[in-house]
């Protein structure tokens, strides 16, 4: 499914998945990054089903 331009605009940009996963880490949410088909960096959704979790740190 495409990203619409409206969202993509609206939303957070990192240059890379471990920028957007340290975001999530430092201020304790649970999202999950991907890629945007837009505008090809990184954004941040808190949707999951379907998705890979990675596993927790341990």
């Amino acid at each position: 499914m495409r990203t619409k331009l409206s969202v993509c605009l609206r939303k957070k940009r990192f240059p890379t998945e471990a920028d957007a996963r340290a975001f999530t880490l430092q201020a304790n949410l649970s999202l999950c990054p991907y890629r945007c088909d837009r505008c090809r960096q990184f954004h941040l959704t808190s949707r999951t089903k379907g998705k890979r979790q990675p596993r927790p740190l341990s």
